[in-house]
């Protein structure tokens, strides 16, 4: 018979027999990721162009293995998607986490069109392609969860570059619109989108120091986002605890997106 610690670890691990792919996942938000589904008994494999990374990563995980995936070369998505139900025997949670934020140009006159189409052709053409690969082997099996990052950027506008916008813009219509298609197969698609988390990427994206990170762009008191916390936001869009929620964008901003900073005097609204 389990011991009380058994089945309380059992009920704990909440994706216990599950198999995860996760893009970008050997740093950032999507190493944060991996560690956690692991932690809650998930198969990962990991899927990124840092290989290093990835292949050591995977030694501190339960279970976990790597794959070099570049998420704009088709052919690279396609066989990780294989690696994966090849290993496993299926694929229950594909977490399209793989991006970059490109150069920060304010102005659109500074903006080329290959700056413009190198960050589009990771964010969003990476996230269509584990996708629609994820989904190749999901309807058949008539379950799966897609889970894709996008950002506050796909909500509003004025924060980041227009690329790195307006391809989390298009992440969130195209969680739509799948979530439509492939739930009548029973395949659920959802999005989280995070507020400022600080990892190298956006350290370098705002030039921002650690405090800066931490402080500057605050706007829930005494709170602060980190990696683990958009892990935690996946984790339920992955596990059977969000059977019934598709076609949604988790927004994770501690209420950044619903205020405007112009209205507000040390927190006291002027109106």
């Amino acid at each position: 018979m389990a011991s009380v610690s058994q089945l309380i670890s059992a009920v704990e691990r909440r994706l216990a027999g599950k198999v995860a792919l996760v893009t970008g996942g050997a740093s950032g938000i999507g190493e944060a990721t991996a560690r956690l589904f692991s932690k809650h008994g998930a198969n990962v494999v990991i899927a990124d162009i840092q290989d290093n990374l990835g292949l050591s990563l995977c030694k501190h995980l339960e279970s976990a293995s790597y794959v070099h995936c570049d998420v704009t070369n088709e052919n690279d998505v396609e066989n990780a998607v294989n690696a994966a139900v090849s290993e496993h025997g299926k694929l229950d949670i594909m977490v399209n986490n793989a991006g970059i934020s490109g150069p920060i140009k304010a102005s659109i006159l500074d903006n080329t069109k290959s700056e413009f189409e190198a960050v589009i052709n990771i964010n969003l053409v990476g996230v269509f392609l584990g996708t629609k690969h994820a989904a190749r082997v999901m309807v058949p099996a008539r379950r799966g969860s897609i889970i894709n990052t996008a950002s506050v950027c796909g909500s509003i506008g004025g924060v980041a570059s227009h690329a790195y916008t307006s391809s989390k813009h298009a992440v969130v219509g195209l969680t739509r619109n799948t979530a439509v298609e492939l739930g009548q197969f029973g395949v659920r698609v959802n999005c989280v989108s995070p507020y400022l988390v600080a990892t190298p990427l956006t350290m370098d994206f705002f030039k921002l120091d650690e405090e800066g990170a931490l402080g500057v762009y605050s706007n829930l008191k005494d709170a602060v986002l980190e990696p683990k916390d958009v892990a935690e936001a996946a984790l339920y869009l992955g596990s059977d605890a969000s059977k019934y929620v598709s076609g949604h964008n988790l927004v994770v901003d501690g209420g950044f997106t619903i205020v405007n900073t112009g209205l507000c005097v040390l927190g006291q609204s002027v109106v």
